[in-house]
């Protein structure tokens, strides 16, 4: 929103100058945000909920024997939706990270901030576990603020101390997680229930991660949005005015403040807002959400819930603090789907299709044939002629593969220097070949020829490859 057609709001704009958790010496103010309360808050935390379940049982599911995901960078093994990638694969990486930052790109545009809000896995565990946590323990944001200012005593410190253990546990089960990510589940089971000095690099990172995972849950918190995550910082340049961002509806709501007894708001030339600083109390990065759109805004939307309580009960309208577009606060024009929301979402679908397109159609065979550098063609008898290759195979699944070679331009053949292939799983296999062409069929000194590779009866892939021989 333009602040200068504001006449109602504080024009002092300093409090851009500066995150919400930091003072003017550089001191790190803690929050202590409210209970948040409401039916946005309950759809936010059914909604991680699901999420934490799929995370936890993700790690169990197999497909075809393998899991689900596997990123083990120590290993250079990858496998997704079951399928394992290879090195080679390398260039469906960099089409799906290309796809996937514009993806982020175009959702932020149309949709604002909700994935920081509502799917992010940092404010899942935060506002999902570990402030619950905090709250059953230590109470709400009063009681936590007085209890931190107080003395220490033997009650402070069973709740100090009962807290930070819970948060270490629940950060060794989160570490655990994302190591079966990362080594696969049947390995992290196993180091947990055997002699960590049997396993001592692999117990000293599970510790590590988990001492990582627990900082950040318990100090760190707030300031992973504002500071290290680099989308919370992109915001910034790919929101406009037309983005869905939770939104303080300045023109109803301004000029705040309580009414006296028997006053009305239209009387005292005052808006909606009663200035009861309910959505400040509820956030969980500390701004108010009524000085406009910030950096630190994560749209969890908890202020709507405190703001449309506040509402009900005097008896005003919701929706002072609503999801909508600047132009749509300014303009004041009820959301809707435009042309653009929907052009927009139509090619995040287009995408995530082409993705799964992608992983979907990836060959579980790789096969390179290339002439035998150094080696010339060979005539032979019946107006016949030879090229000797190498021939090299990837077997990107978990099985044996049996292959068959046939030639499927012209009336070639290959012959085979041994036995028929069978690629080892996740393994290599190479061979050589001859194939044989009538010279009838030899137009040029460079022939293109096909090549098929088979298995079962089954196509897996073919190939394009050159043939020498002399001119008719």
């Amino acid at each position: 929103m333009e602040r200068s057609d504001l006449a109602h709001v504080n024009q002092d704009e300093s409090f851009r100058d500066s995150i919400s958790t930091v003072d003017k010496s550089g001191k790190r103010i803690w929050l202590y945000p409210k209970n948040s309360k409401g039916k946005l808050t309950n759809y936010r935390y059914l909604l991680s909920l699901l999420f934490i379940v799929m995370m936890i049982s993700g790690t169990f599911i197999k497909i075809d024997g393998e899991p689900l995901l596997l990123l083990n960078i120590v290993e250079r093994k990858f496998i997704i939706l079951g399928k394992i990638f290879w090195p080679q694969d390398f260039h469906i990486f960099l089409l799906i990270m290309i796809a996937f930052v514009v993806f982020i790109g175009i959702f932020t545009m149309v949709y604002g901030r909700v994935f920081c809000g509502w799917i992010c896995p940092q404010t899942i565990f935060m506002e999902s576990i570990f402030r619950k946590i905090e709250y059953w323990i230590e109470g709400d944001f009063k009681t936590r603020a007085a209890l931190d200012k107080a003395p220490l005593t033997s009650v402070k410190f069973f709740k100090k101390l009962s807290k930070h253990l819970i948060f270490f546990s629940i950060s060794f089960l989160i570490a655990s997680i994302f190591l079966s990510y990362i080594l696969g589940v049947e390995k992290v089971l196993k180091l947990m229930h055997e002699n960590p000095s049997n396993r001592l690099g692999m117990f000293t990172s599970h510790l590590v991660f988990s001492f990582a995972f627990y900082w950040v849950f318990s100090r760190i918190r707030e300031q992973v949005c504002t500071t290290i995550c680099p989308y919370g910082r992109l915001q910034g340049v790919l929101l406009d005015k037309n983005s869905l961002i939770v939104a303080y509806d300045y023109v109803r709501g301004e000029k705040r403040g309580k009414l006296k007894a028997k006053e009305s708001r239209k009387d005292a030339g005052k808006g909606d807002c009663i200035d009861c600083n309910q959505c400040v109390h509820v956030c969980p990065m500390g701004i108010d959400i009524r000085n406009g759109t910030q950096m630190e805004c994560t749209n969890c939307t908890a202020c709507i819930d405190a703001c449309n309580f506040m509402m009900r009960s005097v008896g005003l309208a919701e929706g002072l603090i609503r999801m909508d577009s600047e132009a749509g606060i300014a303009e004041r024009k009820p959301f809707k789907i435009t042309a653009r929301i929907a052009v927009y979402t139509g090619v995040l679908i287009v995408l995530i299709g082409f993705i799964f397109t992608l992983l979907l159609m990836r060959a579980d065979v790789e096969t390179s044939i290339l002439r035998t550098p150094g080696v010339s063609y060979q005539e032979l008898p019946d107006n016949k002629v030879s090229n000797l290759y190498n021939i090299k195979m990837i077997n990107k699944t978990s099985k044996d593969i049996k292959v068959k070679i046939k030639v499927l331009s012209d009336d070639g053949e290959i012959k085979l220097v041994g036995k028929e292939p069978v690629i080892p799983s996740q393994g290599t296999a190479e061979t050589a070949a001859f194939i044989v062409l009538d010279k009838a069929d030899i137009k040029k000194v460079k022939t293109k020829i096909k090549i098929g590779v088979y298995s079962d009866g089954k196509e897996l892939e073919t190939l394009t490859t050159s043939f020498i021989g002399p001119l008719n």
